[in-house]
């Protein structure tokens, strides 16, 4: 029996390896760490999201008033609790819409 990742060749009864890489060079290759992007609050080193900055709070919100997901504003999730205060503050001081 052939064993995993060979092949018996019928033709002249040989084995042929058929992994891809070329054989032990492939599991000597390190895999690079992802880099990781930084939210826009972490990268200017901000402690405290502005409640007045009305021009960055609208940038994580929609057309509709609901706020980005982090996935979305790449936020950090500090930062996005940060941000989610913020929006709050401001929508209570009339800055922000509840809803458009």
């Amino acid at each position: 029996m052939a064993e995993y990742g060979e092949r018996r060749d019928d033709r002249r009864g040989e084995r042929r390896d058929d992994r891809r890489g070329g054989g032990d060079r492939s599991d000597t290759r390190k895999l690079a760490a992802p880099q990781q992007t930084q939210c826009r609050f972490c990268r200017r080193r901000e402690e405290y999201v502005d409640y007045k900055d009305i021009e960055t709070l609208q940038k994580l919100l929609t057309h509709r008033g609901k706020i980005y997901s982090r996935k979305r504003s790449g936020n950090c999730a500090g930062c996005q609790r940060k941000v989610k205060n913020a929006i709050k503050r401001a929508r209570f001081m009339a800055l922000l819409p509840f809803c458009a």
